[in-house]
């Protein structure tokens, strides 16, 4: 008997909802639509509904599907109000459109003080300015960088700070390809970092901190504190923290890299795997309460307090709110003995944590924690519908490998979108590496439970460090194996769309055997091989001189066609997270390879010919340095650690263009600064 379900649109509300929420967030945004626009258009669309309401019965089931344009026109001026009301640059208050120099800032320490390098960092609220004897109110944080000998221990939380060295705006580090670190920070309403020496500010009396934020900081620190207390190895105690907390300001940067070359990285990064692990634990402890009578509602309440309390302690990231929110949905819809469609809880978590904050939208954890419940939800059960074992133990595994591998489906092209990268045994190295690290966090509870017996949280520390060392010595392990990684992956977003077009259209196909998917299918992968043709075919014809932007460094790439010739420091030889952070994403972005040979020393006063052009780069010292005659070339570069005045420059050379790694130039020349990433 033929069985007749209901559409997902039907079945799932939100899903319907929740495209109309992001176009929203996403017009608001790029567009920056006025908000006249948007009261406009809400009031219309929800009179029309109202009018339509009052007609007759026939004309209002006719034509439904009006009702529907009405909806997602009325949802779509919200999403584009909420961004509107969260985008503090459209104030006229905002911190970088009312600071003038000279102004007194007052910053309010929001975040406890974390140890770099070289300097002591937080995050500061700035809601007040002082110019001259008139307050004036802003909005807005700024990155504090504090001294080694500036640190004070009333920096705390909550404490108001006084200064008037003028804050530097975010910018981003102008290499192709790279992180847009700008935007990410906009998008957490901060706008400027400062760097505060001993005598640079003064601690204003009083403290301004909710209750709730300093119970969560003082019982965080206290967590981190037992933590530390009973796992004395500091790579080991770094892993720890990142697994219960989410802290990785002690983590390793060559591990934490290992982790993410091996597909790993959703260990050590607070997730949904986290608060399922700690949902069945709860669920198991709370089993002996009654489900009915006058006391039926604390084990769902003690679940749900639990879960968030937890999300909030980790940082509150979008990925681990997602799954708060969905064992929320979970939890409640048990309680009510209702068997809602997950795909409908999916999209109304994500619905709600977008209306809290649009800016998640472009999180890359929130994308792809969803895109990973979703893949497994759609592809687990016919992958592993394709085994029958009889085994439990084979059957088990078996399970566990379909879920590995349907978590990849929709989560490889954005993993290979943001970081490039796609880890070849993450399959290997994921199915002994999560139970391991699920035992280890397990214990890590343990420990933070009964921390007051030290009889028993030390041998429990003890136990769980020789634990971690195993997991990073195998992690570690399978991030050097050959072929560990596959690299240089580019995708941009045309490709990225018309790659899940193929997936979407041919598990379509699969699934139901329709004709018409898998002619949309091969559509989809005719223009994605059509487009990465022409990426390379125009890859193949440039002709571009690239000088990186690096503090302190000196990086410039010959480029013809698909080759590079590298002139440098020998740092990013041996530094391979250097490289990585500021040379592969360009190299990345224009699909080129190493030519051979390359200089990989730096060359100081070096004089060549490139693209039918004469180049000059001046570094070091040019004291004493004299030219017989005027010499003309088409680009003079100008290398980092360079103190050289204009009047030199031109007396020496007839330059067209020039382009400065330093700011150390004094004087004007007639010759305009190049745009080098596309000189040609």
């Amino acid at each position: 008997m033929h069985v007749r379900t209901l559409p997902l649109w039907k079945e799932a509300p939100f899903t319907r909802l929740l495209p109309a929420l992001c176009a929203g967030i996403l017009l608001q945004w790029y567009l920056s639509l006025p908000v006249t626009v948007t009261m406009t258009v809400f009031p219309a669309a929800t009179l029309t509904t109202v009018l339509l309401d009052t007609g007759p019965m026939a004309i209002r089931y006719h034509r439904s599907f009006i009702y529907g344009i009405l909806l997602n026109l009325q949802i779509l001026c919200l999403g584009s109000a909420i961004t509107w009301r969260q985008d503090e640059r459209v104030r006229d208050n905002w911190l970088n459109q009312v600071y003038r120099r000279g102004d007194y800032i007052i910053a309010r320490l929001d975040e406890p003080i974390s140890e770099k390098p070289r300097s002591f960092k937080t995050v500061a609220s700035v809601n007040s300015l002082c110019r001259g004897d008139r307050p004036l109110r802003t909005q807005g944080s700024l990155f504090i960088y504090f001294s080694r000998e500036a640190r004070d221990s009333r920096l705390q939380p909550g404490t108001r700070i006084l200064f008037t060295k003028p804050f530097e705006p975010i910018s981003n580090s102008g290499n192709p390809g790279s992180f847009d670190y700008q935007r990410y920070c906009h998008f957490q309403h901060v706008y400027g970092q400062v760097y505060l020496k001993k005598n640079d500010y003064t601690v204003l009396p009083g403290k301004r901190q909710s209750p709730w934020k300093k119970a969560i900081f003082t019982l965080r620190e206290k967590l981190l504190d037992n933590i530390r207390k009973v796992i004395n190895d500091e790579q080991a105690c770094g892993l720890a923290e990142a697994l219960l907390l989410g802290y990785k300001e002690d983590l390793d940067r060559d591990l934490a890299q290992s982790y993410a070359d091996t597909g790993t990285a959703h260990i050590i990064a607070i997730s949904g795997l986290h608060l399922a692990l700690i949902f069945t634990v709860l669920q198991f402890l709370l089993r002996p309460l009654p489900e009915r009578g006058a006391v039926k509602w604390l084990k769902p309440v003690t679940i749900i307090a639990s879960l968030w309390l937890f999300s909030f302690l980790s940082g509150a990231s979008p990925s681990v709110l997602r799954s708060a929110a969905m064992f929320t949905c979970l939890v409640v819809g048990n309680s009510f003995s209702k068997q809602g469609s997950v795909f409908n809880s999916l999209a109304a978590s994500a619905f709600l944590l977008l209306c809290w904050n649009p800016f998640w939208l472009w999180d890359i954890g929130f994308q792809l924690s969803y895109s990973a419940v979703i893949s497994i939800v759609i592809f687990m059960k016919p992958l592993y519908a394709l085994l029958f074992i009889r085994n439990k133990a084979l059957d088990f595994l078996w399970k566990s490998v379909s879920v590995t591998l349907a978590a990849q489906v929709l989560t490889f092209p954005l993993g290979i979108y943001y970081f490039h990268q796609f880890p070849n045994y993450f399959l290997l190295t994921n199915l002994p590496a999560v139970p391991l690290s699920s035992v280890i966090l397990l214990g890590e509870v343990f420990i933070s439970m009964f921390s007051f017996l030290p009889v028993l949280a030390i041998p429990a520390g003890r136990l769980l460090a020789w634990m971690i060392h195993v997991l990073n010595d195998f992690i570690g392990y399978m991030s050097r194996l050959p072929f560990s990684t596959w690299d240089a992956l580019l995708l941009t977003l045309p490709q990225l769309i018309l790659v899940y077009g193929f997936i979407s259209a041919l598990s379509a196909w699969l699934m139901r055997k329709t004709g018409s998917c898998l002619f949309l299918a091969l559509f989809a992968l005719l223009l994605y091989v059509s487009a990465r043709s022409v990426s390379f075919w125009k890859a193949g014809r440039q002709r571009l001189l690239l000088v990186y932007h690096i503090p302190k460094q000196q990086a410039i790439d010959f480029i013809a066609g698909r080759k590079y010739v590298f002139l440098g420091d020998p740092v990013f030889r041996e530094n391979d997270l250097l490289r990585r952070r500021f040379l592969d994403p360009a190299r990345t972005n224009y699909r080129i390879v190493e030519a051979s040979p390359s200089l990989h020393t730096p060359r100081y006063n070096l004089y060549c010919r490139w693209n039918q052009k004469k180049i000059v780069l001046i570094g070091g010292p040019v004291t004493g340095l004299s030219l017989q005659r005027r010499i003309r070339v088409d680009l003079i570069i100008l290398s980092h650690n360079t103190a050289v005045s204009i009047r030199w420059l031109s007396r020496h050379f007839d330059a067209k263009q020039w382009y400065s790694m330093t700011p150390m130039i004094t004087g004007k020349w007639r010759g305009g600064n190049a745009n080098v990433k596309n000189w040609d």
